[in-house]
C-alpha cells in the first residue's frame, strides 16, 4: 500500500496537493484500465463482492460506479452450504470446518472473517453510510430474483439508466467461462443452467436458525421485515 511507503510518504511533506493528486490519478487510470471496454458497451460489469466494503474508495476513483448487491435469506444461505459439504464430506473447506459440527459449522460461517460473516459486516456498515453514497447501492433479494426475475431486471435496468433487455427465464443463455471449483475444494459450484428455476428451500435445524436470526436480527429488520 501506497500509505506505507516511505519514499511516497516523504513526498507528502513538500508538496501533499500534487503528490496525493498523481496517487489519485494513477490509481483511478488503474482502475479504468483494468475496467478497460475493449467492445464499446456504455456499461462494463465486475462481480467482486469486495467493492461494497471499499465503496468510498470505489466512488472516489470512479465517481459514476454502481453497486448490486444481492441478499439472501441467511438461513439459506448456510444451508446451501452445508448441503454442499455433505456432497463432498472426503474433502475440507477452504475454511477447514469439516471437523466441527452443524452448529459450530454454522456458527464459524458467521465469523467476520468467514465467507458470510466477512460480507454482512459491509452490508451492516450501508446504514453509516452518507446518503449520496447510499444512493449508488441496490439492494435485490434473491428469493424475489427467483420468483419475479422479468420484473427485477426491469427495475435494477431503469436504476443503471440503460436500454432493459427482454429476460426469458425459460431460455437464459449459458455463457460458459472458465471457473476454477477446485480452488474452493469443490464447496462453491460455478454451475449454469439454462433456465430460472426456484430452488428448493433446505431444512435448517430450528436452533441453528434461530440463532441466525437473533444474531442478525438488523439484517431481517432491514430486508426480510415481511419474511413469512
Amino acid at each position: 500500500m501506497a500509505s506505507d511507503d516511505q519514499f511516497m510518504l516523504a513526498q507528502l511533506d513538500n508538496g501533499f496537493a500534487s503528490s496525493y493528486g498523481h496517487l489519485q490519478t494513477a490509481m483511478t487510470g488503474f482502475l479504468r484500465g483494468w475496467m478497460k471496454n475493449d467492445s464499446g458497451q456504455a456499461v462494463v460489469v465486475d462481480k467482486n463482492r469486495a467493492w461494497l466494503h471499499c465503496i468510498e474508495l470505489l466512488l472516489t476513483l470512479a465517481p459514476e460506479a454502481k453497486l448490486i448487491v444481492c441478499l439472501r435469506d441467511l438461513g439459506q444461505i448456510y444451508g446451501s452450504i452445508e448441503s454442499q459439504h455433505q456432497k463432498t464430506l472426503l474433502l475440507d473447506s477452504i475454511d477447514h470446518l469439516a471437523d466441527f459440527d452443524r452448529f459450530g459449522r454454522a456458527d464459524m460461517l458467521f465469523a467476520k472473517d468467514k465467507v458470510i460473516g466477512a460480507p454482512l459486516i459491509s452490508i451492516h456498515a450501508v446504514q453509516d453510510l452518507p446518503k449520496a453514497v447510499q444512493q449508488r447501492l441496490y439492494f435485490v433479494r434473491f428469493e424475489d430474483l427467483m420468483n419475479q426475475p422479468a420484473a427485477c431486471m426491469s427495475h435494477i435496468f431503469a436504476w443503471l439508466g440503460v436500454s432493459p433487455l427482454v429476460i426469458d427465464p425459460n431460455h437464459i443463455e449459458a455463457r460458459l467461462i472458465p471457473e476454477s471449483d477446485s480452488h474452493y475444494h469443490m464447496k462453491y459450484l460455478h454451475t449454469q443452467h439454462t433456465s430460472i428455476k426456484v430452488p428448493k428451500r433446505h431444512e435448517i435445524a430450528p436452533r441453528i436458525q434461530t440463532l441466525i436470526e437473533t444474531a442478525y436480527a438488523w439484517y431481517y429488520q432491514l430486508y426480510y421485515s415481511n419474511k413469512g
